[in-house]
């Protein structure tokens, strides 16, 4: 018995192993997302610092340009989309349907998305906020699009400070006056950015939705299984 219990203990610190597997595909996209945004601010610098030399002015470090409007106006208009593509299809699934996606609640029967938090058994480990009931359940049951929501209006308020500054700095280049950030609002400029973001995520998306009726990636739970039929909706 004591080298079984020995044996046991050994063996847990094997769970590190584990809770990486456990937390793989969250793990994957962070890294993804730090070794794509560091290349991001290298080139973005080395960019920035070609227009800087043109115009005869100073190069900047890659943590200089960490403080320009271009490289906010660069990061927050694509995070904007991002955040508002991913909120946006968190709140049409709750609605609509496409027959036959598997990015579609299942047809003609109660989801179990759709049950009513407030009918479910409580256990241990319930969510606290179930379990607290209120409106603290109602902010919560909708929390997943509150948070986008907060996200994209964060984002596109970066986007726009970044991008005033940056348009300011272009406009004095040619000897006329700097904008405020409400000021940079109100331009083609500004909205021309988030338009060409906007179109590509809600694309992007449709293609999902529509492809996953027809082709199947064996493993993905994106996909179908491989042998359902094109007309089976949902996971």
């Amino acid at each position: 018995m004591a080298n079984a219990a020995s044996r046991q203990r050994k063996a847990r610190p094997g769970n590190e192993s584990g809770w990486v597997k456990e937390h793989g595909l969250l793990l994957a996209n962070i890294g993804l997302f730090l070794v794509f945004f560091g290349g991001m601010i290298l080139s973005g610098a080395a960019a920035y610092s070609e227009d800087q030399l043109s115009h005869g002015e100073p190069a900047v470090t890659a943590l200089q340009y960490l403080g320009t409007g271009a490289f906010l106006e660069a990061t927050f208009e694509n995070w904007e989309s991002e955040f508002l593509q991913m909120g946006m299809y968190v709140i049409l699934t709750v609605f609509l349907f496409q027959k036959g996606s598997s990015e579609s609640k299942p047809m003609g029967r109660v989801a179990p998305q759709d049950k009513d938090p407030r009918d479910a058994p409580l256990k241990e480990a319930t969510p606290w906020p179930v379990r607290r009931g209120g409106w603290i359940l109602k902010l919560y049951e909708h929390s997943l699009s509150i948070m986008f929501l907060l996200l994209f209006v964060a984002s596109m308020a970066l986007h726009a400070i970044g991008g005033s500054e940056e348009y300011s700095s272009e406009q004095q280049s040619h000897g006329q006056a700097p904008v405020t950030v409400l000021e940079y609002l109100a331009t083609s400029r500004f909205w021309f950015e988030s338009f060409q973001n906007w179109q590509s995520e809600f694309l992007a998306v449709a293609v999902l939705v529509g492809a996953s009726v027809y082709l199947r990636e064996r493993g993905s739970p994106e996909s179908k299984p491989v042998a359902e039929p094109h007309y089976q909706t949902g996971a």
